[in-house]
């Protein structure tokens, strides 16, 4: 029974899935898209998801220490990587600050060569 048991395993072990994640979450705040298969995308958009609305939430708030508390949340699930933290605040989060969710759109792109898997890309949403 897989009762209240969150998240995909992937075919990978622990630190390999949560390194999988990073490298992705990094990559799709690096880029705004990536192509990676439909499975691999539902295990990181809630995660790209909710680092957004994070840094959005931080924002808003008059309260310097709670904003470098999410600051430091953030930089922690990207693996420390300052660039891409710098880019969700700097960059995302005023971008997204009227939208109340949903800041990541997918597309089909069709199957892979190799085995089949089915490809998509998913990317953050444009400027309005």
């Amino acid at each position: 029974m897989r009762h209240r048991v969150a998240g995909k395993k992937l075919s990978r072990d622990f630190d390999h899935r949560k390194a999988l994640r990073r490298n992705l979450l990094v990559a799709l705040f690096t880029h705004e898209e990536i192509i990676t298969t439909e499975a691999k995308m539902r295990a990181i958009r809630s995660e790209a998801e909710k680092i957004i609305t994070k840094a959005k939430r931080s924002l808003a708030k008059d309260d310097p220490a709670q904003a470098v508390h999410a600051r430091r949340i953030v930089l922690a699930k990207l693996g420390n990587n300052r660039e891409a933290m710098t880019k969700v605040f700097d960059v995302y989060a005023p971008r997204f600050s009227e939208r109340p969710g949903g800041y990541t759109r997918r597309y089909k792109v069709g199957n892979r060569k190799g085995d089949n898997a089915p490809m998509v890309m998913l990317q953050l949403l444009p400027e309005e």
